[in-house]
């Protein structure tokens, strides 16, 4: 629970900060967001429990990498991140969840997820701001990758990039549970600081990033 709230007050304190950089009132942001004004005033006040897709809205419209909402304090040269200390952003009712591990620095950073998708069990996501391309590598099992409409279908040792600017769904394949890595390479921007993510409470939704 200590933890819980602190990851809250962090994203509180980021919102706000990447708000106020970039001149948006509480109404502008929740209408460019589609965000509600009641949850973005909780938010700012570390109240709540946002999900997946609330976050990815908040960061595509501020610039950022979502990772970069829930900025803690800046760590060494090295780091070193274990799949089992970070929690969830992401689970769904058969048991499928996604993990944001870490994002590179730099001014182009890039977001590592580590996925598990049930068979059947899919993720839809709304189209990301322009210049967010996708990578996902199959390490075990199968999936079905949806990019605009158009089915992809991927095994262990494959992988697949692509525009992340379009709707696309994930969705478990075959018969046992597919697990996968995803990078999100973000456009350059100023806003792009960086950080380990962690320490939030999963939640369910059903939209956001992949």
């Amino acid at each position: 629970m200590a933890e819980t709230a602190a990851a809250l007050r962090t994203v509180a304190h980021n919102v706000r900060a990447a708000r106020v950089r970039a001149g948006l009132s509480l109404d502008e942001l929740s209408r460019r967001a589609q965000v509600s004004k009641g949850a973005l005033v909780g938010l700012e006040k570390a109240q709540g429990n946002p999900n997946l897709a609330t976050l990815v809205r908040l960061a595509d419209t501020l610039g950022i990498s979502v990772s970069a909402l829930m900025q803690g304090p800046s760590e060494g040269r090295v780091r070193v991140v274990s799949a089992d200390t970070v929690a969830p952003l992401w689970t769904g009712e058969q048991g499928s969840e996604a993990r944001l591990l870490l994002t590179t620095s730099g001014p182009a950073p890039v977001e590592v997820w580590r996925w598990r998708l049930e068979p059947g069990e899919e993720y839809p996501s709304h189209p990301h701001q322009a210049g967010v391309v996708e990578t996902v590598s199959v390490i075990a099992g199968r999936m079905a990758l949806v990019v605009d409409g158009t089915e992809h279908r991927l095994e262990a040792g494959q992988t697949a990039t692509f525009d992340g600017d379009t709707a696309h769904t994930y969705r478990g394949a075959g018969t046992a549970p597919c697990h996968l890595i995803m990078t999100v390479h973000l456009p350059p921007g100023p806003a792009s600081t960086t950080f380990q993510a962690g320490g939030l409470s999963s939640g369910r939704d059903s939209g956001g990033r992949d």
